[in-house]
Parts: structure tokens; sequence; C-alpha cells
């Protein structure tokens, strides 16, 4: 038993909850954290909100790809991200997280629940990490995040990250 999890660790990634985490050489490509220049060029744009579910993600949309964690990016999961950019067939994006334990943490901010999540269980959107991901590498739409609380992420990155 012990060597077929471990046949199972080694193929999928480590093992949590009974559930597996995807290492990046299995599966999609992996969404990377933007570089300073590229944030620096996305801050200097006028956010947009232009979705439109036509196969292609678009600033305003909440698609699925898998993003790496942050203490150990050789590691992973899919998770629902706000496109916030476009460049070509690059995406700039924002993680969004169920965790409840984000209400008030700095850099976190509440969109409630959503069509993204099957549950309908609240989602925060993280600001302070930007994410670029390659468009073949999306999974798939998830839905269209309204205007109202897209509004509310634009002001809180003009607000504390020097966005436009």
């Amino acid at each position: 038993m012990a060597g077929l999890l471990r046949s199972v660790a080694s193929r999928f990634g480590r093992i949590t909850g009974g559930r597996s985490v995807p290492a990046p050489t299995a599966g999609p490509i992996p969404a990377q954290v933007a570089r300073r220049r590229q944030v620096a060029a996305l801050q200097r744009r006028e956010l947009s909100y232009a979705p439109e579910l036509d196969g292609q993600a678009d600033p305003g949309e909440i698609v699925w790809t898998w993003v790496p964690y942050e203490d150990d990016p050789r590691q992973g999961k899919d998770r629902p991200v706000l496109v916030v950019g476009r460049q070509s067939r690059t995406l700039f994006g924002l993680m969004l997280s169920s965790q409840s334990d984000r209400d008030g943490q700095r850099h976190w901010l509440a969109l409630g629940p959503g069509e993204w999540d099957r549950d309908q269980r609240p989602s925060w959107v993280r600001l302070d990490r930007v994410l670029t991901m390659r468009e073949d590498s999306i999974r798939r739409e998830g839905a269209v995040l309204d205007r109202r609380r897209f509004d509310r992420v634009g002001q809180a990155l003009r607000a504390g990250y020097g966005w436009r």
C-alpha cells in the first residue's frame, strides 16, 4: 500500500486531505507570477471590463487554470483566476480563494459567491500577486464577474497598488 501511495504521489504530486495536488510536469502549463516589468506595464494601462463568452478569456471573466503555490512553485492546484488584462495570447489575472480565513487579510478583497464555484462559496481575490497565463493553459471559462464587483477590484488596485 505504501508503495502504491508513493507511486501516486510521484505521478500527481503531494496528496493532501485525500486529494492529489498535480505537479506542473503533469497536465496543463502552469500560470506564472508576472515579472515586475510586466506588472508595471499592466498598471499603466487603463483597466477594462470586456467579458465576452466566446471561448477566449477576456478582462472581467473568471477562468480556471493551474496555479503554483507561492511557498513551493513545484506544487499547486487548479483554481479560478480573474482576468484583468490581455496582451496578445498572454493573459494577466488575479487568483481567487474560497478559504474563509481570508476575510480581513491584507492583499485580499472579498468578492462573495459566484457562478465560478459550483458550491456558491464566498470568494476572495488576491490583489498583490499578478499571474501570467498562456491562453492555451486555460482549462475553461468559469463565469463573468459582474461589473460592480469588477469595479470594486479595480478601485482597490488603483488605491493600494498604483494601477490606473
